[in-house]
């Protein structure tokens, strides 16, 4: 069980695909890590010896910010943003697209379901 960042690597992937699952690393940094440290993409996590982890492990703390660190950093920049009053940290804080999407129609996975569209339709009693 390779065990990188504090995520564990699912053994039956190839590296290059394994690194993803690590918050913070796509294909292309996982790529890159990869050249760097000498490692075969296409080799699986399974057969990883211990001492090309270990490199994969130091690459990956010394240079990229991953996992808990990234998350806190990207909190933080929110955080300050609402602060501070930017029109974008109004638009975090009422949980609307915050990069000039429209939102008249779309937006709705920033802004939810759909509530109140329709009034309900009203029963049709006897007289």
């Amino acid at each position: 069980m390779a065990r990188i960042a504090g995520v564990n690597i699912p053994i039956n992937k190839r590296v290059e695909i394994g690194l993803t699952y690590v918050y913070g690393i796509g294909r292309s940094t996982s790529d890159k890590v990869l050249e760097k440290t000498g490692v075969s993409p296409d080799t699986y996590v399974k057969n990883l010896t211990e001492d090309e982890i270990v490199k994969l492990r130091e690459a990956i703390d010394s240079e990229l910010a991953v996992e808990g660190d990234l998350r806190r950093e990207r909190s933080q920049d929110v955080k300050r943003l609402t602060e501070i009053g930017a029109y974008r940290g109004v638009r975090h804080r009422r949980g609307l697209p915050v990069r000039g999407q429209r939102t008249k129609t779309n937006a709705r996975g920033r802004k939810g379901p759909r509530r109140g569209q329709i009034a309900q339709k009203k029963r049709v009693g006897k007289h």
